[in-house]
């Protein structure tokens, strides 16, 4: 029969942190951030619409000449988003002058 000491089997290694932890309540901060970007959207309209776009655009452009041509978002390919971006910002870019002219007849800026 052995008499092997494992009792230094099973124990907690000091040098690993705790777990964070789990009862810590929920912190919607992407909820926040939705709303602020929503509210830039109503007070700047399709400028910001545009801006955002623009700055997709580059951002999936870059990724794809680095080799990404999956994406996580619901259109998959990174083709199809480039796309879809293109048309936003378009729209975004023939809505701009309309919302412009929107905002002059409201602050009475217009000649006449």
């Amino acid at each position: 029969m052995s008499t092997a000491d494992f009792s230094h089997l099973n124990q907690r290694d000091t040098t690993v942190p705790d777990p964070p932890h789990s009862g810590a309540p929920y912190d919607p901060l992407r909820l926040c951030i939705f709303t602020t970007i929503a509210l830039i959207a109503c007070v700047v309209g399709p400028l910001a619409v545009l801006g955002f776009a623009l700055v997709a655009i580059a951002g999936y452009t870059r990724a794809r000449r680095a080799g990404l041509l999956r994406s996580r978002c619901k259109l998959g390919d990174t083709r199809n988003v480039l796309i879809y971006l293109w048309v936003v910002a378009a729209l975004a870019a023939a809505a701009t002058p309309l919302w412009v002219m929107v905002w002059a007849r409201v602050f009475g800026w217009t000649a006449g």
